[in-house]
């Protein structure tokens, strides 16, 4: 099987920054993260062969093992060796949570002690783990409760790659098991931050996660979301080849600069152009665009037919994302009858509109819900949660 080299730019990249990869006790270096071919490199800067490399990968990435005594093809000599200098580390979780319809959530802790939160949703069909790319958020998106939180870091090559491990560990998932088997069949970089901000460590991260010799999740299985980072976005999809989703959630500029004051810098002319133009797009393989249904800002029939137009000609699917609540915000959820007739007016256009079931609100992990110091909410927080889900349901059947 073949595996994804990283790019030479992002190699150099990388070697500016050998602290991302230091362990948690910062004395050796956590080899989770680190490129194949920088790997490679380190190796026989040490005087091993080649071929240990893709040895060492195998036990990383497919069998999953965190200590170097399970390596049970590598001789004793080179295990030590290992040992010696480099450890096999994941997050640390803070708390793990589990919602009445199944959904589950991480918090998990960093060596500096920042935190993010990994979902994870299972289906029918399917399982999705949402990765964050951030701590906090640099955007400032007035509906999300992560857009609440600031900007402290990006997340580093080890960080974003330990999250889906660690929650295969959470699932038994090692070896890597065959797509049909598997509780985690899709990967969406939809988690905390906006991914094409961090755009070098996301793309590393990537590459290991489709690598056929390792984790070897297909691209067509993993799902980037963008605010609409204009200048990055054919760049992924050069580079990366995976599915792109645009988070729209309006269709004229003084509502979305309104509500995503990222429009102000890449208004939905230039979005909408990039996306027409990325790379790969086609019917078989269309772009998502979500959007959140917030009562009376953008849920109007006038929205719909809009929204219609601005997508003319790109291969779309929308999804209608009711709103989510969380203490503190100051919109509402449309009502079911305002959503279903949005809905007909776009798939009355030929365009796919389904509506997103909610998952895992009760425990602050639906869209648009994460934010990494959930778990220190007071009580009074937690009434107030439930009073919002209460109003949502009873507004649902206005």
């Amino acid at each position: 099987m073949n595996h994804l080299a990283p790019t030479p730019e992002m190699s150099a990249s990388l070697a500016l920054n050998p602290d991302q990869f230091a362990s948690a006790d910062g004395q050796k270096i956590n080899l989770i993260g680190i490129p194949r071919e920088q790997l490679a490199h380190m190796l026989e800067e040490r005087g091993h062969k080649k071929f240990r490399t893709k040895q060492l990968w195998h036990w990383l990435y497919w069998q999953g093992v965190t200590e170097f005594d399970a390596m049970t093809n590598l001789s004793k000599d080179f295990r030590r060796q290992l040992a010696e200098e480099f450890v096999v580390e994941r997050p640390t979780v803070s708390e793990a949570l589990n919602s009445v319809d199944g959904t589950a959530k991480w918090l998990l802790k960093f060596p500096d002690g920042n935190e993010v939160e990994t979902v994870h949703i299972p289906e029918a069909d399917r399982g999705t783990l949402c990765v964050s790319s951030q701590v906090g958020c640099t955007l400032t998106c007035k509906f999300c409760h992560t857009g609440t939180q600031r900007l402290v870091r990006n997340l580093t090559t080890s960080e974003v790659v330990g999250q889906l491990m660690l929650a295969r560990d959470a699932f038994g998932e090692w070896p890597t098991p065959s797509d049909h088997s598997r509780m985690i069949t899709n990967v969406v970089m939809m988690g905390m931050g906006e991914p094409l901000y961090n755009y070098d460590n996301v793309a590393a991260a990537l590459r290991i996660v489709m690598d056929g010799e390792g984790i070897s999740l297909s691209k067509r299985r993993i799902t980037l979301s963008t605010s609409g980072v204009v200048p990055a976005m054919r760049k992924c999809g050069e580079e990366l080849n995976v599915n792109l989703a645009v988070s729209l959630h309006a269709v004229d500029n003084d509502t979305r600069d309104g509500i995503m004051p990222i429009n102000k810098k890449y208004p939905l002319e230039e979005l909408l152009d990039a996306c027409r133009t990325y790379p790969g797009v086609s019917n078989a393989r269309r772009i998502t665009f979500e959007y959140v249904m917030l009562k009376g800002i953008n849920d109007s029939d006038t929205d719909a037919r809009q929204l219609v137009r601005a997508l003319k000609g790109i291969p779309s699917k929308v999804n209608l994302i009711p709103f989510n609540p969380w203490p503190g915000s100051d919109y509402e959820c449309s009502s079911a009858r305002r959503i279903a007739s949005f809905q007909t007016i776009v798939q009355d256009a030929g365009l796919s509109a389904p509506v997103r079931t909610t998952r895992g609100e009760d425990i602050l992990a639906a869209c648009g819900q994460l934010k990494s110091e959930s778990q220190k909410m007071r009580r009074s927080e937690r009434d107030a949660l439930a009073a919002a889900h209460l109003a949502a349901q009873v507004a649902g059947q206005d």
